[in-house]
């Protein structure tokens, strides 16, 4: 496997991902913005009725998709059916250090059920621990969900939880999840220490280059936050303040968003 020295300089070439121009599309309507906002419902305590009315919210405003827990997969596959939207999913969250057994088939089980978007949390104490076997470990576990998701059509997104992580941590497990595979890079689950950073975004566009899109997750509650990541080289945005966000840039007062964990 190729691996990136904590030296090299990240790439800026060819393959670099001009963050302005997709900003600046992004941002020339509310409905290209929703088009890259993942509509998230985390929290440990979501009902039924508030998952409905996250789809329906997913639906009206033509958000990336719907994302939510495991458990509401198929009231949410029904709910969006005929949408064109997509139904989200975290698997192996929020601590990514289940089996990498468990994870597989739980992405089998989501996409059985209707399923799109994978964002599974990579098994940071792995990360840290940093051993070679433990580095392999981690690629196989990314690459086996991987694997079964792009076998259904659907993508992966993998959660680096990079508040968790050093400057060379956060090198290493981009690295290792691009070797898997990935479809995207992801900042954060949103339940640990902290959430997306540009100074994170920018540094993991450079490794991504444009072979891979890059979400920035946790703690963007507004237009501003969002505009920032964008700037920075986020390609999607992970965000239970979806609609806020998309009213403030539509130039509407919307209500305050609360503070909910989990984005």
């Amino acid at each position: 496997m190729n691996t990136l020295s904590i030296t090299d300089p990240t790439p800026n070439g060819p393959e670099h991902f001009d963050a302005a121009a997709f900003a600046a599309h992004t941002l020339s309507s509310p409905q290209n913005l929703a088009a890259v906002l993942d509509h998230t419902l985390l929290k440990p305590d979501a009902t039924r009725n508030q998952v409905l009315q996250l789809c329906h919210e997913a639906a009206e405003h033509r958000f990336a998709c719907a994302m939510i827990n495991p458990t509401w997969v198929p009231l949410a596959a029904a709910a969006l059916a005929g949408t064109g939207i997509p139904v989200g999913v975290v698997i192996g969250f929020p601590l990514g250090a289940t089996l990498s057994v468990s994870k597989r088939e739980e992405t089998a089980h989501v996409l059985q059920h209707g399923a799109h978007d994978i964002d599974m949390v990579l098994n940071v104490g792995l990360l840290k621990s940093g051993q070679s076997s433990d580095y392999e470990a981690i690629r196989q576990d990314i690459h086996g969900v991987v694997e079964i998701a792009h076998a259904s059509g659907a993508i992966v997104k993998v959660i680096l939880e990079t508040c968790l992580l050093t400057f060379e941590e956060k090198l290493r497990a981009a690295e290792l999840a691009l070797s898997a595979g990935a479809d995207f890079l992801k900042t954060s689950t949103g339940f640990s220490t902290g959430g997306a950073t540009a100074d994170d975004i920018t540094l993991l566009r450079g490794i991504a280059g444009h072979h891979a899109g890059v979400k920035a997750s946790g703690g963007i509650r507004s237009l501003a936050d969002a505009t920032t990541m964008l700037h920075a080289g986020a390609s999607r945005i992970g965000a239970s303040a979806s609609v806020k966000i998309v009213n403030e840039l539509a130039g509407h007062t919307a209500e305050p968003a609360s503070a909910a964990p989990g984005y």
